[in-house]
């Protein structure tokens, strides 16, 4: 999910939500932002390999990097899209009838897998299926452009909340480590979200599935890894089973893992009612 940071989750980028990061712990011995990036890396190496990603992948990753100003003017001038606009007028531009069409078809097409991860997880599908089209469009949309280790370290680098993507940077090299994705494939969005739902990457880590049993949690490509992964982050962090979702009730508090803001959360309250679901 596109993010707009509220200590743990947010950053707002584009049309979607940067998704949950509950508590990204920062290095024991944080390495110092601001100064000369070359020595801000060499710490970051440190503090990576002992976290226990092995030397080869940080080496790799960090081969020729450098900071990427776009990340940095983009991060300074957004003020995230909910500060202006009502639920009406927000829901209004994005729960339109040709995402509706196409996120009812796709619910036609993975009937038996939406089945499987609502019986496991105990997630709507038609909720599911609202976060997977609001986000980035079921893949289809936009999933980001840009090198996740260039924009992560470029934000940890940067002393506006260099703690947060510390712990990011070593999660997503992590991610590298555990061949859930190649460092070619790391690609994501101006906070470094990655895939279909817009994980972070200690979110990444965190609630990961690997659904379709390929021994790797791909959530760039793989649909079961996406939906499940999604039901997931709900299901570990309070979602009850069989309860109402609305505003007020606990579970469109459980929901504030996914986003903070109300009105997303209401906006996908509607777009799963629109789908046929019972919030």
């Amino acid at each position: 999910m596109r993010a707009r940071f509220n200590t743990v989750h947010f950053i707002a980028v584009g049309s979607a939500l940067l998704v949950a990061t509950l508590t990204v712990a920062a290095p024991a011995s944080a390495a110092q932002c601001g100064g000369n990036y070359a020595s801000f890396l060499a710490q970051m190496e440190r503090d990576a390999q002992a976290a226990g990603v092995g030397p080869q992948v940080i080496s790799t990753a960090f081969a020729g990097l450098e900071p990427d100003q776009s990340v940095l003017a983009f991060d300074r001038r957004q003020r995230g899209m909910f500060h202006s606009k009502s639920f009406e007028e927000y829901a209004r531009t994005r729960v339109i009838p040709a995402r509706i069409n196409r996120a009812q078809k796709l619910m036609q097409r993975h009937a038996d897998l939406l089945s499987r991860v609502e019986r496991q997880f105990g997630v709507p599908r038609e909720l599911i299926m609202a976060i997977w089209t609001m986000e980035t469009d079921n893949g289809t949309g936009d999933m980001g452009k840009l090198p996740v280790i260039r924009t992560i370290s470029t934000l940890a680098w940067d002393c506006r909340r260099t703690d947060l993507f510390q712990g990011e940077l070593i999660a997503a090299l992590k991610i590298v480590q555990r061949r859930d994705l190649p460092l070619s494939d790391l690609i994501g969005a101006y906070a470094g979200e990655i895939g279909q739902t817009q994980f972070l990457p200690s979110s990444y880590i965190k609630y990961g599935v690997d659904y379709d049993g390929d021994g790797r949690v791909d959530l760039r490509h793989s649909v079961p890894d996406v939906l499940a992964s999604t039901a997931n982050l709900l299901h570990v962090n309070g979602w009850k089973a069989g309860q109402p979702y609305r505003e007020g009730t606990a579970n469109f508090e459980a929901m504030r893992e996914w986003n903070h803001s109300e009105t997303y959360r209401k906006t996908l309250v509607l777009f799963a009612e629109q789908l046929g679901g019972h919030p």
